[in-house]
């Protein structure tokens, strides 16, 4: 009969989806020689190796990918046993883990105080990244609920759009078209933009549409944050293409201001996203329900 700890488990299933000592270490909040131990004694315990070294990379033996597919199905049994528990408590108590995209994070907060304010006994994790990791994190099964602008194709997923997202053209106040009314789309060969990274949403919304309208645009900084694009674009270093919802205080500030382009804004919608096989909770489904039914209205108008 096998002998380990659940501690021992949850450290191996760390280790075995980043494929990292160190990475596992940070997410557990673990120093990376307490790692190793764990997964020393785990070996022990089995009497089987469960990692292999080439070089600086870890790979899991054949062992080691039979027990990472035990674990994850043991630690999905222990998520729907928390459900359910929590389930019998109501929303008087409960813990909503939530993924967003970076640009998400612009509005979210906002919806999210809404929310628990009605609902004063929640709890709370907020997790804010780019899309491929909410992306990851969603195929990992560590999150109940997405907030994005693209739901993505390729994963068994259940995606409704609960609010508008419009792209707009930003500029700095000073910038001579500013004053131009429904400027033509192929005036905009002649400007820089700034853009996100390849696998944005926002880059992509971008590039379909200039691709749509065969327009080559001149690209210069690429960063992978709305904030990077909205501070270079104060500075003259070009124009940007963002969601309404991220600019909006330096709209109200004019230290940014839309052009009036043909064609923008762009209307996209923000999704709620969660994997179709997730037991939601019931803390989930309400926000999930609050989202789509109160979402828009909660949000301040902002006049283009």
């Amino acid at each position: 009969m096998l002998h380990f700890t659940l501690r021992q488990l949850r450290v191996f299933e760390s280790v075995a989806r980043h494929l990292s000592y160190s990475r596992a270490a940070e997410e557990l909040y673990l120093t990376q020689p307490a790692v190793s131990m764990q997964i020393k004694q785990l070996e022990g315990n089995i009497g089987l190796p469960l990692f292999e070294q080439i070089g600086k990379r870890v790979y899991l033996t054949e062992p080691g990918r039979e027990l990472y597919h035990y674990s994850r199905e043991i630690f999905q049994q222990l998520a729907d046993m928390e459900v359910a528990l929590s389930e019998l408590k109501g929303l008087e108590r409960g813990r909503l883990n939530i993924s967003v995209v970076s640009t998400a994070n612009y509005f979210a907060p906002h919806l999210l105080a809404k929310f628990c304010q009605r609902y004063s006994g929640i709890t709370v994790s907020l997790h804010v990244s780019n899309r491929e990791t909410v992306l990851k994190q969603l195929a990992d099964n560590l999150t109940d609920l997405a907030i994005m602008g693209q739901p993505p194709e390729n994963l068994d997923i259940v995606s409704e759009s609960f609010m508008e997202n419009p792209l707009i053209v930003i500029a700095p106040p000073n910038h001579p078209l500013c004053k131009a009314r429904q400027i033509p789309v192929k005036r905009l060969e002649q400007e820089i933009f700034l853009v996100r990274e390849p696998g944005s949403g926002t880059r992509s919304a971008m590039e379909r549409f200039f691709d749509a309208h065969k327009i080559k645009i001149n690209r210069g900084m690429e960063t992978d944050t709305t904030e990077a694009i909205k501070q270079a674009v104060q500075a003259g270093m070009g124009l940007g293409i963002m969601s309404l919802h991220t600019a909006e205080l330096e709209l109200e500030t004019k230290r940014l201001q839309v052009l009036d382009v043909q064609g923008f804004p762009i209307i996209r919608h923000w999704h709620i996203v969660n994997r179709k096989n997730k037991r939601l909770s019931n803390v989930a489904r309400v926000f999930k329900e609050f989202l789509l039914v109160e979402a828009p209205g909660l949000m301040p108008k902002t006049v283009l």
